[in-house]
């Protein structure tokens, strides 16, 4: 089939064995590639309850039918493995020429297992494939591995993928890094996983070509989709409206989430307001690969402290580290976010267990002693800086706790700590206040990595108000996001950027299939190829004992604590009543019984009736549940 690697390299790094098999057609029409191939290939390789350090638990490089081409955002891979964090299903994309180069050495898949007796890095060359020692790249940042690496093997056109410090030291919410600084999208995790195996990285070589059905028709529609793209000002914004867009816009609707969720309005934004920052610390729009939307902004720091940093800022690094933690200071955040990189960590999760700590230590919680002789306080410039430091290297009492994500560190903490700690599933809340985006918060207390963002897009129906009341979650919600989430799925696994969802229809993404691969496939039945996957995580979720209704949950400042600043969305909350109404519409939608279990018809229409005795033995036990 045109377009499609056809290998899936399996590597054990504790016996050393390397070993290829081929991808089967039926494989790729159920699953595409991507995050759906990645989660495929995780219900197969992984058994239920093992820790995500365990040496058996399966980390999932994948690449997409795009990856390689001309498309939009084609130059993507997937990682997929348990979390860490969540201890569920963890998958993240990021558009990077790894993913290119992945494919045209002809890997659909890479599938790795077991632990290295040394740190080692994995290098791929077309066929010829080794594990080799990287101890002398410990603790060193990805983009200063990638120099080396490239020294070492005397070809700079390699593309290398790896972890940080902090995926050394196992902080659970270290990330994979590629492109020197082009990270894994909430893959949360992921790079503790990697660590966990004692790899450094991941080196590949391609050489061949990756072909299309019809070169021309796929070009002419490519081309089209970019001239619709820029006639909706999508490619041609400018990298700091783009940057900085969507704080004032969160702002402005009382739903920027400011010192841990304390305020929803953040007085410090006209600090990081777009036409002072452009002047002053813009230098370039950075877009990644075969794509028109340059939605990174390269930043340095031209005067003061932090003269000469340079960091590569997306809306994200400016919402975790600064109103989050009550920093207007943008030679702060780049600093920073130089820093998160470097240490190979989510930024969103970064800035939420530092704000988490300021909280904790405003209120007492923590004492100064606790926090290394740090003071904590909201804005403290120093400490962000150093608390970050502290958690990348799992340095002392309070940088190993953190490092532990904010779930389990409010747990570790006790007492009132779990209060405060904003997590969905475990994973890092980002800095959205659900509190006056009431169908977002929805959209996130369903998304089966915590993240509305990355599976739904749920908070863009409140942000841009199209028909949507955003201080009540609708009565249509739940089958809203139910088809939403089928869409996400399917860009994930054809590996599309989500930056702008909202411009791929369904047809377009059929479209895209049909010059891809020369087979024409109707909308339906892409729908369902979304909804497989989607099932299909719901069912690994189930077995990890993570996918009934309780795991669908939203924070306690978010439910409890209402919104306090003198706006008119004052003293709004997500109540538990209207919470529940609006999940119980979205399993209804799902095909879901009341607990949140797949049907076995649920599971029949979708292919994976093999499976229904998970669902059967779910079913039970709610049953009993219920019972006692």
């Amino acid at each position: 089939m045109s377009a499609y690697a056809g290998k899936v390299l399996h590597v054990n790094l504790t016996s050393g064995q390397i070993r290829t098999e081929m991808l089967d057609e039926r494989t790729v029409n159920l699953y595409l590639g991507g995050v759906g191939l990645g989660v495929n290939l995780l219900m197969e390789y992984s058994k239920p309850d093992r820790d995500a350090f365990d040496p058996d638990n399966p980390l999932i490089y994948c690449t997409g039918l795009l990856s390689g081409t001309l498309g939009s955002s084609g130059h993507g891979y997937a990682v997929v493995s348990k979390s860490p964090l969540t201890g569920g299903v963890c998958e993240g994309q990021v558009q990077s020429f790894f993913g290119s180069e992945l494919k045209r050495a002809g890997y659909a898949a890479v599938v790795v297992k077991g632990k290295a007796s040394e740190l080692s890095y994995l290098w791929i060359d077309d066929d010829q494939v080794q594990i080799r020692s990287a101890q002398c790249f410990s603790g060193d940042s990805v983009r200063v591995v990638e120099q080396k690496l490239c020294d070492e093997l005397d070809d700079f056109s390699v593309r290398v993928s790896g972890i940080g410090e902090a995926g050394e030291k196992l902080c659970r919410f270290a990330t994979i890094v590629s492109d020197k600084c082009h990270v894994v999208s909430r893959g949360a995790g992921l790079g503790a996983v990697m660590g966990s195996k004692n790899l450094k990285a991941i080196v590949v070589r391609g050489t061949h070509d990756v072909n299309v059905a019809n070169l021309g028709s796929f070009a002419c529609f490519v081309k089209a989709l970019y001239e619709r793209d820029g006639a909706l000002g999508i490619s041609n914004s400018s990298s700091s409206s783009l940057l900085f867009r969507r704080l004032l816009e969160l702002n402005s609707l009382s739903a920027l989430a400011t010192r841990n969720w304390g305020n929803s309005v953040f007085e410090g934004i006209k600090k990081l307001g777009d036409d002072y920052l452009t002047d002053r610390f813009v230098k370039k729009a950075v877009g990644c690969g075969a794509c028109g939307v340059n939605c990174n902004s390269a930043v340095m720091v031209s005067a003061g402290s932090f003269k000469n940093e340079v960091a590569l800022l997306n809306s994200d690094c400016v919402l975790s580290l600064g109103s989050l933690c009550g920093v207007d200071s943008f030679d702060a955040i780049v600093k920073a976010a130089s820093l998160v990189n470097d240490y190979g960590m989510d930024v969103v999760s970064v800035g939420v267990v530092v704000a988490f700590a300021m909280d904790l230590y405003e209120r007492g919680v923590i004492t100064r002693e606790q926090a290394g002789g740090v003071d904590l306080r909201f804005g403290n410039v120093d400490a962000l800086l150093d608390l970050i430091c502290k958690i990348g290297k799992g340095d002392g009492w309070l940088g190993k706790i953190l490092a532990e994500g904010v779930a389990k560190a409010a747990d570790a903490i006790g007492g009132e700590a779990v209060k405060y700690a904003c997590h969905v599933k475990g994973l890092e809340l980002p800095g959205y206040d659900l509190r006056a985006l009431k169908n977002a918060a929805l959209g996130f207390s369903v998304a089966f990595n915590g993240d509305a963002r990355m599976r739904n897009g749920a908070e863009l129906l409140d942000i841009a108000g199209g028909g949507v009341d955003r201080c009540k979650i609708e009565s249509d919600m739940g089958s809203r996001l139910v088809e939403e989430s089928q869409r996400y799925n399917v860009l994930d696994s054809l590996l599309i950027c989500k930056l702008n969802p909202q411009v791929y229809t369904w047809k377009d993404l059929a479209d895209y299939y049909l010059h891809v691969t020369g087979i024409e496939v109707a909308e339906e039945d892409l729908k369902l190829v979304g909804k497989r996957i989607e099932t299909l995580v719901r069912l690994f979720n189930i077995l990890e004992g993570k996918g009934i209704r309780d795991y669908d949950d939203l924070p306690y400042k978010i439910k409890f604590c209402p919104i306090s600043d003198d706006v008119k969305e004052k003293g709004m909350v997500i109540t538990d009543d209207e919470l529940q109404l609006g999940i119980d519409s979205y399993y209804a939608a799902s095909g879901w019984t009341a607990d949140g279990i797949p049907t076995v018809d649920c599971l029949k229409q979708v292919g994976l009736g093999h499976l229904a005795y998970i669902s059967e033995n779910a079913i039970k036990a709610a049953q009993n549940r219920e019972e006692s």
